[in-house]
């Protein structure tokens, strides 16, 4: 009998995948990973981690399989936590929930369940593995979008390896979140009906914001407007010597000075604030709300525009530098010079988007068909051929 390890977390979707497992005739063992109880940071008057340990603890039980807590909070400090500060601090924008993926789930968390005898480790992420067998007898994996497209969680997995999802079942992946629901009613599991958390990965029930409050400075700078014409007066296109000429320039996000607009407001810390943010600006009085065009921690400004459609939001391409390529499909990798068409996001739930990959040295373009709203230094893209995750990146 094949051994499992499932990340318990106290929500529905892994109750549901652990139910799952035991009816397919696996040796199942529930973890719970406790990952934050840093006092000096407060985050709730509740204690989620608590509830959600003991609502993991119930469902094992129910279901008859071994339980127990493993305190993997000095690993996310280190590895996602401090990492989050120093981007932030860069005046870039992580993604806890892709780095808590590659550097907790599926290396410490899965290490674990490997030194507890475990064949694979499971999870009740909305995505599917997919096995390709080669001719010298080897077996590629692939990380596949979930069948229920609302739900999808492939994004969040873009940095795993062949070797992790070698070790790794989705045992929900072709289920919708209503058929989740229903077996987890029909089992009845304390968490049939438990809401979705909408923390952080890592913390629970606390707004990013006022996380992030706790552990930077604030530090007061003004907010610039800029008006649309200045940003099309910096995009009239020179004449490009190549293919690589022009994606270098319509990769650059336009350099703003506190000339070119006006002062409309003060904030606490550019370090705050992310590019498309609207919310947290308080200020008033433009026809239409303002939106994060730029961030300059350095100088500690932030530059808006008006409207969703200012064209300071928007860029048709990206970087993302060798150092931070990774690619699932190794197998696909491109070579120098080479280039491909696929599907692309930016981030989690954008409808997938046209795009084509050119590999270059140093790096690798993503160029879209259309312009995008606020690409974002720091966070992941992520590109699909048809229904399959094949690689992603850091957008420099």
């Amino acid at each position: 009998m094949k051994k499992v390890v499932i990340g318990l977390s106290g929500g529905v979707d892994s109750s549901v995948a652990a139910c799952l497992l035991k009816e397919q005739g696996y040796d199942v063992i529930g973890l719970f990973m406790k990952n934050w109880h840093d006092d000096s940071v407060t985050i709730s008057e509740e204690c989620p981690w608590l509830e959600d340990s003991n609502d993991a603890l119930i469902v094992a039980e129910k279901l008859g399989i071994p339980f127990q807590t493993v305190d993997l909070s000095v690993e996310y400090k280190e590895r996602i936590v401090d990492y989050m500060f120093a981007e932030y601090e860069r005046g870039r924008t992580p993604n806890p929930d892709v780095l808590c993926n590659r550097e907790i789930k599926f290396d410490v968390f899965l290490k674990i369940a490997l030194q507890l005898g475990a064949d694979f480790v499971a999870t009740g992420h909305y995505c599917r593995k997919g096995i390709l067998k080669n001719t010298d007898g080897s077996e590629t994996y692939q990380l596949l979008a979930g069948k229920d497209t609302n739900k999808d969680q492939s994004y969040f997995l873009c940095q795993l390896s062949q070797d992790q999802l070698s070790k790794t079942l989705f045992p929900i992946g072709e289920l919708t979140k209503p058929e989740v629901r229903r077996i987890a009613g029909e089992n009845d599991l304390i968490t049939a009906d438990k809401k979705d958390s909408q923390g952080l990965c890592f913390i629970g029930k606390v707004r990013l914001p006022d996380f992030l409050q706790q552990k930077l400075k604030s530090k007061k700078g003004v907010i610039v407007e800029v008006p649309s014409d200045v940003v099309h007066y910096q995009r009239i296109l020179p004449k490009f010597n190549g293919k690589a000429d022009e994606l270098a320039y319509f990769s650059q996000k336009p350099q703003y000075q506190i000339k070119d607009g006006r002062i409309v407001g003060e904030h606490q810390g550019a370090h705050y604030f992310t590019k498309g943010q609207r919310k947290g600006l308080d200020v008033g009085g433009t026809k239409e709300p303002l939106f994060v065009i730029d961030t300059d921690v350095e100088e500690n400004v932030i530059y808006t525009g008006q409207g969703k459609a200012h064209p300071g939001l928007y860029r048709r391409t990206l970087f993302v530098t060798d150092d931070e390529i990774h690619w699932v499909r190794t197998d696909l990798a491109l070579k120098v010079d080479a280039a491909m068409s696929v599907m692309a996001r930016i981030r989690y739930r954008q409808p997938l988007q046209k795009a084509t990959l050119y590999k270059v040295d140093g790096g690798l373009y993503v160029d879209f068909e259309e312009q995008q709203s606020a690409i974002t230094e720091g966070q992941f893209v992520a590109w699909y051929v048809e229904d399959e995750l094949i690689g992603s990146g850091v957008i420099s």
